[in-house]
């Protein structure tokens, strides 16, 4: 049997099924991965800063212009872009099984724009809109206008400082998110299939090695090889973009049949 056709009766066969997304999936849309060939950003800043100092939470409060600009770069590669048939695919597959679930690395929102239900969908680096300002928490929708003006942006009702809801380096991840993800890893999943990620973090790790020792099926979707590579039953090499509608495809088939 193909790869592709155990990943698909693995899908069929189950109830509680995680998609794990990452930089990989995006970058399907034409959105630069932030490591690798094609990042974003590697290595150094142009004030010589490494990009993880330039975008932190301290950067952000000691000086909110330098940080913004780096910022705004994510920004406008994230609305240059919008959701593909890989994004789409997921939504699809998360509307034939109730209990699907997506927890992605992505920042960008596609997701959403796909039609991935919220309530199903865990963004544990956060997004990049709505805004909100850091010192009276109203919010402003209003990220592609404040890409266009001088940064760092800022709040119409007080002056302060806006920012976007996403985690940057040196700061916590999301406490909503978090729990959501451990209160569905307690009740198990039967498929966990990770899709363009590098499987860098532990967080992203863990439901596979979770649901392989618990007798679950995984599988990795990439064009090469990762972390995850010896830790998953299925390795199916290829791009999000192609591999995914044709997953969709396999199952739809399947349902017609029966």
């Amino acid at each position: 049997m193909q790869p592709i056709e155990r990943i698909a009766q693995a899908i069929l066969q189950a109830e509680r099924i995680l998609f794990i997304t990452g930089a990989g999936l995006s970058a399907d849309s034409g959105l630069p991965t932030y490591r690798g060939l094609g990042g974003l950003y590697n290595g150094h800043t142009a004030e010589g800063l490494p990009i993880e100092a330039a975008l932190s939470g301290p950067m952000l409060q000691r000086d909110p212009a330098l940080c913004w600009k780096y910022l705004a770069e994510l920004g406008r590669a994230c609305l240059g872009a919008q959701a593909n048939e890989g994004h789409r695919a997921i939504a699809e597959l998360q509307r034939l099984k109730p209990q699907c679930w997506v927890l992605t690395q992505n920042i960008d929102g596609y997701h959403r724009a796909a039609g991935s239900p919220p309530e199903r969908l865990i963004e544990i680096h956060g997004e990049l809109a709505p805004l909100y300002c850091r010192s009276c928490g109203q919010e402003d929708a209003e990220l592609a206008g404040h890409l266009e003006r001088p940064l760092p942006p800022l709040c119409r009702a007080c002056g302060g400082v806006l920012r976007p809801p996403v985690v940057l380096f040196e700061e916590m991840l999301p406490e909503a998110a978090i729990d959501s993800l451990y209160a569905e890893l307690r009740k198990g999943f039967d498929v966990v299939i990770a899709v363009g990620t590098s499987a860098s973090f532990p967080y992203i790790v863990e439901p596979v090695l979770r649901t392989r020792q618990a007798g679950g099926f995984t599988a990795q979707i990439n064009p090469t090889r990762t972390d995850l590579s010896d830790a998953v039953e299925v390795n199916l090499q290829g791009r999000a973009l192609d591999v995914l509608p044709e997953l969709l495809g396999h199952i739809s088939s399947h349902r017609i049949c029966k």
